[in-house]
C-alpha cells in the first residue's frame, strides 16, 4: 500500500471517524482533511463550527464517544445556567467545548481567518494532519420544509429532523473561494477519499464552493468514496430520510448515481455490494460500520488499497 497526500473530505461523526483511522495510517503531514462549514452558525453571539470541531476533537483524542459529538468528559453547568435564565437552550454547549466557541469567536472579530485558527487550534491540540475548512467565506445550508426556509442546525437540532426536506440551498456558496491550502490540496493529491458522510449536507457543500469540483475532477488522482448507507439504513443522521424525501433511492446505490462520474472507486458493506455491481466506479467491499478504533483503522487501510488498486 503506497501512501502520499490522501485528502480526504469530510463532514460530520462518520466523516470524523475515517479521518481518525486514515490518520493513524497516513504518515504525519500527508493527511489533509476539507471540513464542510455549511453546517456553521451563530449561536447566544459566539461562532459555531460543527464539523471542524467534530473532526478537531476526533484527531486529537478528546471526542465524546457516548454522544458522538463534543468533547469527553464534560459538564454542562453553563447550559444549566442559561436555561435557568430563560436562555436558547436547545442546541447544547458543554463547559469545555464552550472554550473553543469563544476563543474562536475573539480571533474572528478580531480580523484572523477560520482556516488560521483551525490550523492554530489543530498545532495546540497536538494533530498531525492538516484540517481546513472548506471556505474562509460564509457559506450557510438551508432546508425547504414544507413551513418554507430555515437554517440547518434549525432543521437539524432544534427540530430534530422532522420537517420533510423539499429541496437544499448552501447560500454563499456561489461568491465563496476556497480556503487557503485547499485547491493545492487536490491538485497534488496522490488519493482523494470521500468520507462516509451525508452526501448532501456534508459533502456537497464543499462541493459548491467554485473550484473544488473541477479540481478534483482534474487531479489525475483515484477519488474513492465509502458509502454512509448500509443495508438501505444510515449509520447516523438522516441521509436515508433525506434521500427518500428528495425523491432518491435510499441505497448504497443511490449514494453513488449521486456522486457519478466523479468517483473511480467505491466502499460499501458486503451486503450491499451486489446492489452497486453495475455503477462506472471500481466496488470494493468490506466492513464499513466503525464501532472500535481498529475498525476505522482497518477502513482506512481498505479505502487506500482500492486506491492503490485503481493506480495499478
Amino acid at each position: 500500500m503506497s501512501i502520499k497526500d490522501v485528502v480526504a473530505l469530510s463532514g460530520g461523526v462518520g466523516g470524523a471517524k475515517l479521518a481518525l483511522g486514515l490518520s493513524r495510517v497516513v504518515p504525519s503531514g500527508s493527511l489533509t482533511v476539507i471540513a464542510n462549514t455549511g453546517d456553521d452558525f451563530e449561536h447566544l453571539g459566539l461562532s459555531i463550527c460543527p464539523d471542524i470541531d467534530t473532526l478537531t476533537y476526533a484527531l486529537a483524542g478528546l471526542d465524546n464517544p457516548t454522544l458522538g459529538w463534543g468533547r469527553r468528559d464534560e459538564t454542562w453547568s453553563f447550559m444549566e445556567s442559561v436555561k435557568a435564565l430563560g436562555g436558547e437552550d436547545w442546541f447544547r454547549l458543554g463547559d469545555r467545548d464552550l472554550a473553543v466557541h469563544v476563543e474562536r469567536t475573539r480571533r474572528l472579530r478580531s480580523g484572523e481567518t477560520l482556516s488560521q485558527i483551525t490550523t492554530d487550534f489543530a498545532a495546540k491540540l497536538g494533530i498531525g494532519a492538516r484540517i481546513l475548512p472548506m471556505s474562509d467565506d460564509r457559506v450557510r445550508t438551508r432546508v425547504l420544509s414544507d413551513g418554507g426556509w430555515i437554517d440547518f442546525q434549525d432543521y437539524f437540532v432544534r427540530q430534530q429532523c422532522r420537517p420533510v426536506v423539499r429541496a437544499l440551498s448552501f447560500d454563499g456558496a456561489p461568491e465563496s473561494r476556497p480556503a487557503p491550502g485547499v485547491m493545492q490540496a487536490l491538485q497534488t493529491a496522490g488519493t482523494i477519499v470521500i468520507c462516509p458522510s451525508n452526501p448532501f449536507i456534508s459533502i456537497e457543500p464543499i462541493l459548491a464552493v467554485p473550484g473544488i469540483r473541477d479540481a478534483i475532477r482534474a487531479s489525475g488522482a483515484p477519488v474513492v468514496a465509502v458509502s454512509p448507507i448500509i443495508g438501505g439504513k444510515a449509520v447516523k443522521g438522516p441521509t436515508a430520510k433525506m434521500m427518500a424525501e428528495l425523491g432518491m433511492e435510499a441505497t448504497a446505490l443511490g449514494v453513488a448515481q449521486r456522486y457519478g462520474n466523479m468517483i473511480s472507486g467505491y466502499v460499501v458493506e458486503h451486503e450491499d455490494a451486489a446492489s452497486v455491481a453495475g455503477i462506472a466506479a471500481r466496488v470494493t467491499a468490506a466492513k464499513t460500520l466503525m464501532l472500535s478504533l481498529e475498525d476505522r483503522e482497518t477502513l482506512a487501510r481498505v479505502v487506500l488499497e482500492a486506491a492503490d488498486a485503481l493506480r495499478r
